[in-house]
C-alpha cells in the first residue's frame, strides 16, 4: 500500500502552489485514472507520484517505509519501483524497439548502463518476453523511429516492465491516437493491472477513465475533489472538474 499525505508542490520561479496539500492511498492492482481540466495540475501530480520531481511538502511512503527525504527528493533506489509514462515517449530513434526496452528510461537503469547499452542475458530474454506479451515481437528489429504512436506507447510500458517498476505513471498516454490504438494501449495498461499487480495511474478524459479504470481521481486547481471507485461519475461530480 502507498500513501500520500500532504502532497504540496510549487513552481520554483513563481512561488506559485500547482499541488495542494494532496493525500490519498492506493495499492496494488489498481488502474486509476486522473481526470481534470488543463492546468489543474495532473501532469505534476504524476510526476511526482513516480518521483520524478522534487516535492515541497509531504510525506510519501510503501508499506509504512518513507519514499522521499525529508528535503523531498527520492534515491535511485526507490524510482526504480515506478515509471513514468510521458505523452510522447523519448525512445531512441536510431535503436530498435528491442534495445531501447533493454536499455531504458532515465530513473530506471544506472546511468552506466544507458551510456554504453550493457545488458544481462536475463534482461535481454526479459525483453524478448515482454514484447512477446504485448504483440510487439515482430517490431523487436525496427528502429524507434519508424513506430506508431500505439506501438512507441507499449514500447515505453515494456521497457517499464523489464525494468521493475511496480508503478506506471502515464501522461495522456493516448493523445492523438486513432481510437484502436488507443483501445490497445489501455488494454495492455490493464492487463498488467489484472495479471501482474502492477498499479497505473494515468491522466485520461472522463470517457476513457470511466471506461477502463478501476478508480477516478478528479484533480482541480491542484486540489483533490475526487476519488470515486468502481463506478462512473455522477453529473454533479463531473461539476467539480
Amino acid at each position: 500500500m502507498y500513501k500520500v499525505t500532504g502532497l504540496t508542490k510549487h513552481m520554483s520561479s513563481e512561488g506559485k502552489t500547482i499541488l495542494d496539500h494532496i493525500s490519498m492511498e492506493f495499492g496494488e492492482g489498481e488502474m486509476i485514472g486522473i481526470v481534470g481540466p488543463s492546468g489543474s495540475g495532473k501532469s505534476t501530480l504524476l510526476r511526482c507520484l513516480a518521483l520524478r520531481t522534487r516535492w515541497n511538502e509531504g510525506t510519501y511512503t510503501s508499506q509504512g517505509e518513507s519514499l522521499i527525504s525529508e528535503s523531498g527528493r527520492a534515491s535511485m533506489k526507490n524510482k526504480s519501483q515506478f515509471a513514468y509514462l510521458e505523452q510522447n515517449p523519448q525512445l531512441n530513434p536510431n535503436k530498435t524497439a528491442h534495445k531501447n526496452v533493454l536499455i531504458g528510461q532515465a530513473g530506471q537503469t544506472p546511468w552506466w548502463r544507458r551510456l554504453t547499452g550493457a545488458v544481462r542475458s536475463d534482461d535481454y530474454m526479459g525483453a524478448m518476453d515482454e514484447l512477446e506479451r504485448f504483440g510487439l515481437l515482430d517490431k523487436a528489429k525496427v528502429p524507434a523511429g519508424k513506430l506508431s504512436g500505439g506501438e512507441k506507447q507499449r514500447i515505453a510500458i515494456c521497457m517499464a516492465l523489464v525494468h521493475g517498476a511496480s508503478v506506471i505513471t502515464a501522461d495522456e498516454p493516448v493523445v492523438g491516437l486513432d481510437p484502436h490504438s488507443a483501445d490497445r494501449v489501455l488494454q495492455t495498461l490493464k492487463s498488467i493491472c489484472q495479471e501482474q499487480g502492477k498499479t497505473v495511474i494515468a491522466a485520461l478524459p472522463i470517457e476513457l477513465a470511466e471506461r477502463w479504470c478501476t478508480r477516478i481521481w478528479g484533480v482541480a486547481e491542484g486540489k483533490l475533489v475526487l476519488d470515486v471507485a468502481g463506478r462512473r461519475l455522477t453529473s454533479s461530480e463531473k461539476k467539480l472538474i
